[in-house]
């Protein structure tokens, strides 16, 4: 088992890893829409979604895979009247 991390992906708070690489499987923790340029949630929840995928993606690249490595994915979406314009960001990240 090795950790993974980056400092172009929001640093973990609390006693987890960014990532954890087991074999040929990588498992991420959850990532918010947190803007690493600036440090912070970024505004509106369009931003708030690329920023999540793009601190995903830079964990994925530091351990040597891309979004089109992932298996499973889970989104947690305060109101579900965001759903289409997260999806439509979501879907955008795969190719």
């Amino acid at each position: 088992m090795k950790a993974v991390s980056t400092n172009k992906a929001p640093a973990a708070i609390g006693p987890y890893a960014q990532a954890v690489q087991m074999g040929d499987f990588l498992y991420t923790s959850g990532q918010l829409g947190i803007d690493v340029t600036v440090g912070k949630l970024a505004d509106g929840v369009e931003n708030q979604a690329h920023c999540a995928m793009k601190n995903l993606g830079a964990i994925l690249a530091e351990a040597g895979y891309g979004y089109e490595n992932i298996v499973k994915t889970t989104i947690f979406l305060q109101d579900l009247g965001d759903f289409a314009k997260v999806n439509a960001i979501y879907e955008s990240y795969f190719p």
